[in-house]
């Protein structure tokens, strides 16, 4: 099907890989006759109407950005369907803009902008969405990744690798809570491959509220547990979004603290790290136990990593594969690959039919891939009670009594 021009643009925070789809979007497009048009800062001036923040893409602009980290069209957390006139004026924009067919890379917030966005065109503007999060939380069919998770994960582990030598060599404990907000995957996807000693995620607590005190008790049993083994040093992985899940009266900053576009909490202002070591270390002082432990946040560090050859590769099918179904007719549609195949997944069946944002992947704790990596993990557990030596052994590593330790964790 003949088109003359396509647009693409890039929403939500930045991902490793994005490069890499802008890259091979411009040059299959090219290839195919066509002029792609490359929109600054995702929906950000196009929902205001505006026109004229965008170049047309060359091939050889784009040949070898895609091991470049960030994005070279910047990105917005703008939802072109926050309202009618936002949603309108994108549509006219683009059309003004003379674009037939967008390539919307994003996460779920953009899915619903892509979304509305083909819906309102009613057919003239073809659109196709690429899932690009280091989140890994858009629903796919599993085990696909979203693009930019894999090498989030890998710069991630180097970084806890890092934090375990440096905890082995100075004695100490490291709390380090990672970014990746509403989901555990990346918490858990870093701390199991870089074997840390203990990772927390939210979705082991179900659906109910998160406290302090379940956090504390958690580390403070697996510092106890490691004590037993003659060690006094670790590292946990905390998910920041464990903070999402607290109480308002236990995280006071969530009344104040800063919201994107989307009105998501800014959960990276939200001093986690330091709460839990305050609330571990006080406990453990209370008996008489010094341990010296230190907060750490790794965050936007990971975001604008160069692609590793995963995600190298990764974005280059996404591209094509975008391009290739706009040409053919395709719309409605994000592009997943499977088994090296391209498969379009329609937008309806992506989305949340309450909020019309994409439907949440969460980490299903059910599966054996994370029982295998709460078996690595240095924690308190049931069968730690079915011997009473052990029992007692813990005990006196925390410098309690067996009941005491007894009535602490046994309910963990």
């Amino acid at each position: 099907m003949r088109l003359e021009r396509i647009g693409v643009l890039v929403g939500g925070g930045p991902a490793p890989g994005t490069n890499g789809v802008i890259a091979a979007v411009a040059i299959e497009g090219i290839n195919r006759g066509c002029s792609v048009l490359g929109l600054h800062n995702g929906f950000e001036w196009l929902a205001q109407h505006f026109t004229d923040e965008q170049h047309e893409l060359s091939i050889a602009e784009v040949s070898r950005i895609h091991l470049r980290g960030g994005t070279i069209l910047g990105t917005s957390r703008i939802d072109a369907a926050q309202d009618e006139r936002s949603l309108e004026n994108t549509v006219l924009a683009l059309q003004k803009l003379r674009v037939e067919a967008l390539v919307a890379i994003g996460g779920d917030d953009v899915l619903r902008s892509a979304a509305a966005l083909e819906r309102a065109s009613n057919g003239a503007i073809r659109v196709a969405f690429v899932p690009k999060t280091i989140d890994n939380d858009v629903w796919l069919p599993l085990p696909i990744p979203t693009l930019g998770y894999e090498t989030a994960r890998h710069v991630g582990v180097r970084m806890i690798q890092n934090l375990m030598e440096d905890a082995k060599t100075t004695g100490r404990w490291y709390i380090a809570v990672t970014m990746g907000r509403p989901t555990g995957h990346l918490t858990l996807g870093i701390g199991k491959a870089a074997g840390a000693t203990v990772t927390i995620i939210p979705e082991e607590f179900g659906t109910r509220d998160v406290s302090l005190d379940d956090i504390a008790d958690i580390l403070e049993g697996s510092v106890i547990k490691r004590r037993a083994s003659g060690r006094d040093f670790g590292v946990a992985v905390l998910s920041e979004s464990l903070a999402e899940r607290m109480r308002s009266d236990e995280v006071a900053e969530l009344a104040d603290v800063d919201r994107d576009a989307q009105g998501n909490i800014r959960v990276t202002e939200i001093d986690l790290g330091r709460k839990v070591k305050n609330a571990v270390q006080s406990r453990l002082e209370r008996r008489g136990i010094s341990t010296t432990i230190v907060d750490k946040t790794i965050g936007y560090e990971l975001r604008c990593a160069a692609p590793i050859p995963f995600d190298a590769e990764y974005a280059r099918d996404l591209g094509y594969a975008a391009v290739t179904h706009l040409l053919d007719g395709g719309t409605g549609a994000i592009v997943i690959l499977q088994g090296g195949e391209f498969h379009p997944v329609p937008f309806a069946d992506a989305l949340d039919p309450v909020t019309g944002r994409g439907r949440m992947r969460y980490v299903d704790i059910d599966t054996e891939g994370y029982r295998v990596a709460r078996e690595y993990m240095v924690r308190v557990e049931p069968e730690d009670f079915e011997d009473p030596e052990q029992v007692s052994k813990l005990a006196s590593a925390g410098a309690m009594t067996v009941e005491e330790f007894t009535a602490r964790f046994s309910a963990q």
